[in-house]
């Protein structure tokens, strides 16, 4: 098959034993898998989880959560805050599936019982210090004042506390993971401790890639919800996560250009297919691995250089000197995301190193 525009290439093989690995990891630590599908957002690759015992899945919005739901997935948890505009379809998804979502206001909880006829687990967002959304983990007078109310509510089931740690992707080493990873066990745990009496039944619901990934103690935890470890990407790679060769999805890109004074690679490839998150490699930024394409597939033992800069469609490419008469243009370059959830995202659509095209949401 020829590639003559961007196209979002994904090994199968690779995928897959992601998914095993990370599966194995879950199973052997006795936690429910429930991988976040927000990465893939695709019916086709969401049917591969299947085969490792995955029932239970994250969804990061509800319209994601209808396609899943379509799609035969019957135990969603949509892990971002509950949007009370979109009750009508919460109440209807709810009658037919085991619905979970996210809250962390009184305003939610009262609107969402207001309209709400069938019943709908309630996870109360809790923030571990990431700082991004949620309740502060610490703060109880806040917690305490949420969980009165759900104890009055007829549809809104409390389950237990979420988080997401990702603060971790600021972090330069596997200690300081592994420190956020006890600090928010720890919040969650004293926190569960503190409501046992009300709520003997509470679960601890955690997800984060990279800690999932770089660690296997996930006791005090109910479930784990890691969801870029399916394609891994450049970001990952960086934070030690995964190595190069475990990364799932390349882009590959035609080189429409070359400056041999600058000796830059410009390629048909920019923002709008990559998004424009980078990774600082010695103060300076990177947006991809810029590898070796042969055919569909790619070789992480033939790196070429780096994308250096992004603008709207273009991309351009610092490589050596013995690089750089290598490339012609015309030639397709494989590129490794810095983040692939993004990439898949604005792609829409996948190309397998098989040659057969998977559809997304």
């Amino acid at each position: 098959m020829m590639l003559t525009q961007p196209t979002l290439l994904l090994d199968k093989a690779k995928c897959l034993a992601n998914i095993e690995r990370m599966a194995t990891k879950a199973k052997n630590a006795n936690v429910l898998f429930r991988p976040h599908f927000k990465t893939h957002q695709s019916a086709e690759v969401g049917s591969w989880f299947r085969d490792y015992e995955v029932e239970c899945i994250t969804v990061s919005s509800v319209k994601m959560a209808v396609y899943f739901a379509n799609n035969g997935w019957t135990d969603i948890t949509i892990a971002f805050p509950a949007n009370i505009l979109e009750w009508s379809t919460i109440n209807k998804l709810a009658g037919r599936i085991n619905l979970n979502i996210v809250v962390e206001s009184i305003e939610t909880i009262q609107a969402l019982e207001k309209q709400l006829s069938n019943p709908v687990g309630i996870y109360i967002k809790t923030d571990t210090g990431y700082g991004r959304t949620g309740v502060n983990a610490e703060n109880y007078e806040t917690m305490q004042m949420l969980l009165s109310k759900l104890k009055t509510c007829k549809n809104l089931i409390f389950i237990g506390f979420l988080c997401h740690a990702g603060h971790t992707y600021n972090t330069i080493s596997n200690d300081e993971v592994g420190q956020i990873m006890e600090s928010s066990r720890q919040q969650l745990l004293a926190l569960k401790t503190f409501m046992a009496n009300d709520f003997p039944l509470i679960q601890l619901s955690y997800g984060d890639t990279p800690s999932c990934s770089q660690f296997d103690n996930f006791e005090g935890f109910d479930e784990i919800r890691p969801g870029n470890f399916a394609f891994y990407d450049n970001m990952q790679a960086h934070l030690g996560s995964c190595h190069l060769n475990d990364i799932a999805v390349a882009m590959a890109c035609p080189v429409v250009a070359k400056h041999a004074e600058r000796l830059e690679i410009i390629i048909h490839g920019g923002a709008v297919h990559f998004s424009k998150d980078q990774i600082s490699i010695n103060g300076k930024p990177q947006f991809g691995t810029v590898i070796k394409l042969d055919g569909l597939n790619w070789d992480t033992n033939h790196k070429i250089g780096h994308i250096a800069k992004l603008s709207q469609e273009h991309g351009i490419i610092k490589v050596p000197t013995d690089q750089f008469e290598q490339i012609n243009i015309g030639d397709m370059l494989a590129i490794l995301p810095v983040h692939s959830c993004l990439t898949s995202n604005l792609m829409g659509e996948y190309l397998t190193t098989e040659g057969k095209r998977i559809s997304m949401l």
